[in-house]
């Protein structure tokens, strides 16, 4: 995990191919993450808990924009900027941060519940909830045809379709799944190494407050408070640290994006990013480690 992150931030700044992040994105996206989706969601254990993931991931929305609203109007913020920090502060980058991560810290036994809580948790409640929001604070109308039409063009939400259909027939074409595992295989390199090209700390500018507060939720408050509502389930505990790692995972790039595309707030929407991102590779172990002690 270190090599590739390293490996990406030094060729950063060395001479390298124009467009190679992007180039190394669309191949994560459209080939690596529908391939773990498919191989995992297959092989899942048919007693593994589906509602919990995802159900965790909503409330770590939920209980972010919450925040974010009623902190936003103590401290006299804008709607644009209450906007910004409940999107950032409430969807976790689950996939292309949270696989690589968690398969270096679990394998890929824990890849199973990190893709429920991905595509059931954070896709559904970003095409959903998420633009519902940022047409809230943004003064335009919710378009229902934009939540379908994302939703329909996202390769991974097609494999988690087949993925399902496959279950529910008891089928396991061994060939299609061999190829989904090898191909699942270079999702976690590529996606650090590019994670390390794109990486961009910048300076917090009077961002401090705003920052502090999101991140503090996102990263730390929001991961302790689903970990205490799992133990009270009496989840097992392997399972419980996989979801609570993915509740902790640092803002979706993909929720800054939709904000700037609102008009919400966007430079302090890429700082959460960016920083929410340098952070979370010291929270997330560390969260992990405590809930090893714990376990």
């Amino acid at each position: 995990m270190i090599f590739c992150l390293g490996v990406g931030l030094l060729t950063a700044r060395l001479p390298h191919p124009q467009g190679l992040a992007q180039a190394l994105n669309w191949w994560v996206i459209y080939i690596a993450l529908p391939a773990v989706v498919l191989s995992q969601v297959t092989r899942l254990d048919s007693s593994a808990p589906l509602l919990l993931p995802a159900l965790s991931i909503w409330l770590v929305f939920l209980g972010g924009w919450l925040l974010m609203a009623v902190a936003g109007r103590l401290l006299g913020w804008t709607r644009d900027r209450i906007g910004a920090m409940a999107l950032t502060a409430g969807f976790g980058n689950t996939s292309f941060v949270g696989y690589p991560l968690i398969e270096a810290l679990h394998g890929s036994g824990g890849l199973g519940l990190a893709v429920i809580a991905d595509q059931f948790g954070s896709f559904i409640a970003m095409a959903t909830l998420g633009l519902a929001t940022a047409a809230l604070y943004s003064g335009q109308q919710v378009d229902a045809l934009a939540i379908v039409r994302r939703l329909l063009v996202f390769p991974a939400f097609w494999a988690l379709l087949a993925a399902l259909a496959l279950r529910t027939l008891d089928c396991r074409p061994t060939a299609l799944l061999e190829l989904s595992e090898r191909l699942g295989l270079t999702l976690t390199p590529l996606a650090l190494f590019s994670i390390g090209l794109q990486l961009r700390l910048r300076s917090l500018g009077g961002d401090a407050a705003a920052l502090t507060l999101g991140l503090g939720w996102k990263l730390l408050l929001a991961p302790f408070l689903v970990g205490l509502l799992l133990w009270a389930t009496g989840l097992d505990w392997h399972a419980t640290t996989i979801i609570v790692l993915q509740a902790g995972m640092a803002p979706m790039v993909t929720a800054a994006i939709i904000a700037q595309q609102h008009g919400l707030a966007p430079t302090l929407a890429s700082r959460m990013v960016g920083l929410g991102l340098g952070l979370s590779l010291l929270t997330i172990p560390l969260i992990n480690l405590v809930m090893g002690w714990l376990g």
